[in-house]
């Protein structure tokens, strides 16, 4: 399990969708850990907590193979290799500016993981959208997220109570089996002790910091910042990013608006979940307010206290919310709301989808803002056919050749970087 999820960290480009779908084809398709149900209903489940909901799936799977020592062995892994990565891309963007390589090796990155979002879309729906109502849920979930700014946990309710209301009964027979007795008094003193030993982890190294150094220090403000950040970010990360640079640019002053676009576009082309953005931010705030410490060291240190502070929390909410899960899938109300739900999550991914693809294969893409209206569309004559090659290369390899993700990742990657170096792209 450990050498498979620090496969997955390694390989997790193209953010939730692209994470969620590599998961799905290693975890369930290849490995068999976990069956279809399984994984959909814990899915459904991160899809309602705050934070990035693909590095707590992959903290639930590590759960549900080896509990605690498993979830976080998973969570930790799946967010390591593109930490680590960010971090010397943070580093040398500090230390040297623009990474004009690093860009152009990136960039035949996204039009290969653009390919993987689609197969998931592809595997999802097959498997989730079995009955009409699921469909027109679907359907509505996607319309509402593409058209206008309705918030996700809003459109997530409404797929939970029209679930509820049209899907019972069309689960299959496994929907109704009815869970055993809950040990109540076991469940709560469980709960209390993951809680406590989660807070300690969790605030720990914030206090050693404040105490050490004052509330006022870099690293209390940034720790603070991000810790509320790390329990409002419903939705995922592209949901609380704009009031992240606001306050990381506007109100702390950590870094510029170009660089706060730079950092974002290292996240979206880099491994591991896209709210690696804020360890970015996290380490120009330190490497421009070292004192007392020299400019590096602050640097690294603030980032790692970024990067603590922001997935301390998902781990600790499946550590607390896990054993909820293997019940909810018996419960047939339950069970029938999480499907209305995974049909939704359909409409996500597709939603998901084709804003990667106009921001992968055009260069620009207009915003439309009118009343309730809120829609993202490209400028045709912004088409990048380099880009646009690159993703039909990668969809063919991986659809009718059947590479595998790595060798699809991997080729793209070669093809972009030759295309940037060489000026055509």
């Amino acid at each position: 399990m450990v050498a498979t999820f620090a496969r997955i960290g390694c390989l997790s480009f193209g953010g939730p969708a692209g994470q969620i779908a590599l998961m799905h084809r290693i975890v369930v398709d290849e490995k068999r850990w976990l069956d279809e149900k399984r994984y959909l209903d814990a899915l459904n489940f991160c899809m309602l907590l705050p934070g990035p909901e693909a590095q707590q799936l992959a903290t639930f799977c590590g759960w549900h193979l080896h509990r605690t020592a498993g979830a976080l062995a998973a969570g930790l892994l799946f967010v390591l290799p593109g930490a680590l990565l960010m971090l010397a891309l943070a580093w040398a963007y500090a230390a040297f500016g623009r990474l004009a390589a690093v860009e152009a090796l990136f960039y035949g990155v996204k039009a290969g993981v653009l390919a993987i979002v689609v197969e998931a879309l592809i595997r999802v729906g097959r498997r989730a959208l079995k009955a009409p109502p699921a469909w027109a849920i679907a359907a509505a979930a996607f319309a509402v997220l593409f058209l206008t700014a309705i918030p996700y946990p809003a459109v997530v309710v409404a797929a939970g109570l029209a679930g509820a209301a049209f899907l019972r009964g069309r689960q299959g027979p496994a929907t109704r089996i009815e869970p055993g007795p809950i040990d109540w008094a076991r469940a709560v003193r469980r709960t209390i002790l993951v809680a406590a030993i989660g807070a300690l982890a969790w605030g720990g190294p914030v206090l050693l910091a404040g105490l050490a150094l004052g509330p006022d220090h870099v690293l209390v403000v940034v720790a603070g910042f991000f810790s509320k950040l790390a329990v409002v970010t419903f939705g995922g990360a592209y949901a609380v990013l704009a009031y992240m640079a606001d306050a990381a640019v506007t109100s702390h002053g950590w870094l510029t608006p170009g660089e706060m676009l730079d950092g974002l576009g290292l996240a979206e082309t880099t491994p591991g979940p896209l709210i690696l953005v804020t360890q970015f931010v996290g380490f120009l705030a330190g490497w421009r307010h070292p004192a007392p410490f020299d400019a590096v060291s602050t640097g690294l240190l603030s980032a790692a206290m970024t990067t603590w502070v922001t997935f301390t929390p998902s781990i600790l909410w499946i550590l607390l919310g896990a054993p909820l899960v293997e019940r909810i899938g018996r419960v047939p109300a339950l069970s029938a709301a999480l499907a209305g739900i995974t049909a939704a999550v359909v409409g996500v991914i597709l939603k998901l989808s084709l804003w990667f693809a106009f921001h992968i294969l055009f260069r620009e893409v207009t915003q439309i803002r009118h009343g309730w209206l809120a829609l993202d569309l490209p400028v045709p004559l912004s088409l990048d056919p380099v880009a646009a090659v690159l993703a039909l290369v990668a969809a063919y390899v991986l659809f009718r050749r059947h590479w595998s993700v790595a060798g699809t990742v991997g080729l793209t990657a070669a093809l972009g970087f030759a295309a940037r170096m060489a000026g055509v792209a």
